[in-house]
């Protein structure tokens, strides 16, 4: 492994404080591309079609997750060297993930319905996941960064091996007492919690997320090579997964349980129509691949787009908690403008268990995109003003948010 202090060209700044501008704008771009699925949510247009303008709507938002957690597990390899403590990373991990789920649980899944009606309604979204899979890694970095790259790899690239076997595997769990115990880690859906409690809507299944933030942070250790070998070894990484796929999807070799070829959609948009829920290995591909090889050029990327951006990647749990309460408002003032009063189904139990949107609700494309620069917007001056704040205190518990 790199010696943890040689970070070369990728560290703004200096010590063992540097920030990695790559890091920062991908984990920025992401933040943004979020808000357009989100706003999509509100706007009552269908997830991936049956146009080409919503599919790739949708389409460029499956980059969001992945890079969300992958980085989330490169910013913890690189807290290590901050804190120099694989117990102090490890407390930190542990309490953060306990935390990240207790938002999902109460401040996330008020802003996403802004009704209170917890006792039927509960998320699990990728907050969650992120939460859990912190809750993981808070373990598997006591090991040596060998074995966090072959738990990594392992999860990702082999649970898919369990597609032929999903329908029957599934029908079994269903009729076993650990029946949500197997939604929670890979088959995702409802969970009646307690006999007669809430229902939990398990969308961001453990599998394979655990897996994908245990390699985010055995690729902190590439981010310190010098920038030759970093060049390189980012594009050996990225553009290798990227052909990956294209081998894997073009043959229906392996790696995601929809054949393209038996997809109903037009056959280019069938090809990248890999399985989210739970994250194929295609879908991780496809969307990691790319993120990965394009991350060396960014580094020496200028201007006020990429300003923008890192003050975004910097404070990304700030963002997610301000976008959503944020999206839903403006959705609000939508209805009330367009038809001068407020939609109830706007209070529903977004974005799972709601009903179909009223006849006539849905937006046009060209409302949807107009809401979502808004919301960016709006959204910039206070994640700039928290991102100086955090640059500026030394508090312990900032880094929690």
């Amino acid at each position: 492994m790199p010696s943890p202090n040689h970070a070369g060209e990728f560290m703004t700044g200096t010590g063992q404080g540097a920030r990695v501008q790559s890091v920062d704008i991908v984990r920025g771009a992401v933040m943004v591309l979020m808000a357009v699925d989100h706003v999509r949510v509100y706007s009552g247009l269908p997830p991936g079609g049956p146009t080409p303008g919503i599919f790739f709507t949708r389409w460029v938002t499956h980059f969001c997750a992945p890079a969300f957690v992958f980085l989330a597990g490169t910013g913890a390899f690189f807290h290590l060297r901050k804190l120099g403590n694989a117990a102090r990373l490890s407390r930190f991990l542990l309490i953060r993930g306990i935390w990240l789920i207790l938002l999902e649980l109460t401040v996330i899944r008020l802003a996403w319905t802004f009704n209170a009606d917890f006792a039927h309604y509960l998320l699990a979204g990728v907050i969650w996941a992120i939460g859990w899979s912190m809750i993981v890694l808070a373990g598997l970095v006591r090991l040596p960064l060998a074995w966090v790259t072959a738990f990594g790899l392992v999860i990702v690239a082999g649970h898919n091996l369990l597609d032929s076997r999903v329908a029957s595997l599934a029908q079994t769990m269903a009729e076993s007492p650990l029946a949500w115990l197997a939604q929670v880690l890979y088959f995702g859906g409802p969970i009646q919690l307690f006999g007669d409690g809430p229902t939990l809507v398990v969308l961001y299944s453990l599998i394979p997320w655990v897996g994908v933030m245990a390699l985010g942070y055995a690729f902190g250790a590439v981010l310190v090579l010098e920038p030759g070998p970093l060049r390189r070894a980012c594009l050996r990484i990225g553009v290798g997964a990227t052909v990956l796929f294209l081998l894997l999807r073009g043959l229906n070799l392996y790696g995601d349980p929809r054949p393209w070829t038996m997809q109903p959609l037009p056959t280019p948009l069938a090809f990248l129509n890999t399985t989210k829920y739970p994250a194929s290995l295609l879908f991780l591909l496809m969307t990691l691949g790319p993120t990965i090889a394009l991350m060396p050029a960014l580094e020496h990327a200028r201007g006020w787009i990429v300003g923008w951006l890192q003050v975004f990647g910097r404070v990304p749990l700030f963002y997610y908690l301000l976008h959503i309460p944020l999206i839903h408002s403006l959705a609000l003032v939508v209805s009330l403008v367009r038809d001068g009063r407020i939609d109830p189904w706007l209070f529903a139990n977004h974005p799972m268990l709601m009903p179909p949107p009223p006849e006539g609700y849905p937006w046009s494309l060209a409302l949807l995109y107009l809401v979502f620069g808004v919301a960016v917007a709006l959204l910039y001056p206070a994640c700039r003003w928290y991102a100086n704040l955090k640059a500026r205190s030394k508090s312990v518990w900032l880094s929690y948010l």
